[in-house]
């Protein structure tokens, strides 16, 4: 006796395939895990419309038959024979979003080129004509060369026909001639390219609104102009720091001038009333005021998710990223990580090879956090000229643009040598849907930028203000003689331990007040800045202590020197956050203190590379 034929479910994730799985199967489902694997194996019973029984197996949604998990290891394994315990599947029913066809085509041509019987449910086909897309069934069946049938799962639509073609394809008198298709090792662009050729053949006709996404992916997705648009968008976003950013900022640092104004008109000369106003308001003023720049690099930040363009940067620079040996699925981490590396850290969970998943621990710290943004704003503002290169493009800001795009190469020249050396591995692409374009709802924006500026504020009053008012210490005692020709931050604890540090900086054109200035920012990385304005509302006094702190700068530092302090920040050591996260996240200490003693070393050797060159070209 014959068994039963045995046909597979398969289709990428969220096109309805467990719907449809339960509206042929119905109460006839059994539970359990493949053999040798723990992932979950649905099973079930269907009869055909003349009464033969036919066993259902509801594979894991997947991309592609290049696996990068568990799950879609075992979709490829069944559906070529290779699943130990398990025969190969007699056809093969393919679940594709009617609204997201060429995307879903992609997997199903894939499929298709195994020779196995196929046939297509066109699934959630009433969707796709609610957003007015109208798709031609035998069209479609006719550039597949399989049969392609309309389905609504949810309200068993199309399951009698499905049935019928399924029918076709598992009865005794049926032949499965199997076929060599080039298709079946073709790259992802090649395949992209099929599908959307596909789809457009398929489609009758299709909203305007859909006509300019398919446009405008054609360019935001082109492996040359869609890099130059990504490009153009963050240039964009760093010009708009400083030219819409500058105004509000002085605003706010203003309002903390003039609450230490107050606090020194009403206050006695004591030390109270320093740590009030050197420590506690120069410190953490000279952090918040920064706030309205971060505001509006988080607003284009927040834009560019919302609407969609996001995902399709992702799925740009996975292709730029695998050149590197790093694995597509890091994107997401490494971008989250340009707000701050903890969470980017924490999300490479997602990431099932362990070499790829370290490699990207690894490099997360190189993308440029939230935190460095008050000092390259701070600095930049103070040592670089705000002069325009060209009509609406400004120095400070490229020069803001540089820092970013340096951190980035930064993180792909190391990943290629660790992926070379101690994480060496083969790497994996990825897959991805996208998303329909929209307009980003205001409350949205309004409620993220919000969420941001508390995360900042409520840093600024904890971590930032603890480290100050304790450096402000170290700064004020013990308190040099009134007649004494050495100065307060000299004679003060913290003076004398810089002095000392100080000469193992000096070759890469550090002074004192950067050593004061770096060491606090283990802590934090903006806690430097706020260093910085304690550092010098102590040493200054009279008219002097009530400059604003580029202004300081400007005058103490070389522009050598600023430029090296840049480059220190794009690769220095991280915070403590991070580390502590780093060592939960590899289970030790090993990995975390590499990646500290790589950092260190490359931000030192950057550091100095900068300021040898600069100092030669005269700046």
């Amino acid at each position: 006796m014959h068994p039963a034929p045995l046909v597979a479910l398969v289709g990428n994730p969220n096109a309805g395939k467990s719907a449809l799985f339960n509206a042929l199967t119905g109460a006839r489902q059994k539970v359990g895990n493949y053999p040798g694997v723990t992932v979950e194996r649905h099973a079930g019973r269907m009869t055909l419309n003349d009464g033969r029984p036919v066993e259902l197996l509801d594979l894991p949604g997947t991309y592609s038959l290049e696996p990068s998990s568990p799950d879609e290891r075992v979709t490829r394994d069944v559906v070529t024979g290779a699943q130990a315990g398990e025969r190969l599947p007699d056809a093969i029913i393919v679940v594709v979003d009617a609204s997201n066809l060429d995307n879903h085509l992609r997997f199903t041509l894939q499929l298709i080129a195994l020779g196995l019987p196929v046939v297509i449910a066109l699934n959630m086909i009433d969707m796709a004509e609610r957003d007015g897309l109208k798709l031609d069934a035998d069209v479609l069946a006719r550039e597949l060369g399989v049969p392609v049938v309309p389905t609504v799962a949810v309200r068993k639509r199309g399951i009698d026909e499905l049935k019928e073609a399924l029918d076709a394809l598992v009865s005794p008198g049926a032949v499965a001639l199997r076929r060599s298709d080039p298709t079946l090792h073709a790259d992802i662009a090649t395949l992209q390219r099929r599908a959307r050729q596909i789809a457009v053949a398929a489609t009758i006709s299709e909203t305007p609104v859909r006509r300019w996404t398919h446009t405008f992916d054609a360019v935001a997705l082109h492996p040359v102009w869609g890099l130059f648009l990504l490009f153009a968008v963050l240039f964009v976003m760093f010009q708009a720091v400083f030219f819409a950013g500058a105004g509000p900022a002085d605003m706010v640092g203003g309002w903390f001038d003039d609450l230490a104004g107050l606090v020194k008109q009403e206050m006695s000369d004591s030390i109270l009333r320093s740590l009030i106003t050197d420590g506690v308001i120069a410190g953490v003023g000279a952090v918040v005021k920064f706030l309205p720049q971060i505001l509006i690099m988080f607003f284009f930040i927040l834009v560019l998710e919302a609407s969609g363009y996001m995902v399709r940067a992702a799925f740009l620079m996975d292709r730029v990223m695998a050149s590197v040996g790093l694995s597509g699925r890091a994107f997401i981490p490494l971008l989250s990580s340009f707000a701050c590396a903890v969470p980017g850290i924490m999300s490479t969970r997602t990431i099932e090879d362990e070499k790829d998943r370290l490699t990207t621990i690894l490099i997360a710290p190189l993308m440029t956090c939230s935190a460095r943004l008050p000092v390259y704003t701070l600095v930049i503002g103070a040592l670089i000229p705000n002069v325009r290169v060209l009509p609406f493009v400004g120095l400070q800001g490229l020069v803001m643009f540089g820092l970013y795009v340096m951190g980035v190469i930064g993180a792909f020249v190391v990943a290629l040598v660790l992926r070379r050396t101690v994480t060496k591995g083969a790497s994996s692409g990825f897959m991805m849907e996208m998303p329909k374009y929209q307009l980003p709802n205001v409350r949205d924006l309004a409620i993220g930028l919000w969420a941001r500026a508390e995360i900042f504020l409520k840093r600024a009053g904890t971590t930032i203000a603890f480290t100050t008012i304790v450096l402000w210490a170290l700064l004020t005692f013990p308190q040099a003689p009134k007649d004494s020709p050495v100065s307060q931050v000299n004679y003060s604890v913290a003076g004398r331990i810089a002095n000392t540090i100080e000469p193992v900086f000096r070759p890469i054109g550090f002074n004192r007040d950067i050593v004061l200035a770096l060491i606090p920012a283990m802590a934090a990385r903006e806690v430097s800045v706020a260093a910085l304005g304690t550092v010098y509302a102590i040493d200054t006094s009279g008219d002097d202590s009530d400059a604003k702190m580029e202004a300081t700068l400007s005058k103490r530092w070389t522009l050598a020197t600023a430029l090296a302090f840049l480059m220190w920040f794009v690769f220095a050591p991280q915070c403590i956050s991070t580390i502590a996260v780093t060592r939960r996240e590899t289970n030790g200490w090993k990995w975390p203190a590499f990646m500290v003693g790589y950092l260190f070393a490359l931000a030192y050797i950057m550091a100095g590379i900068t300021y040898w060159l600069a100092t030669l070209a005269g700046l």
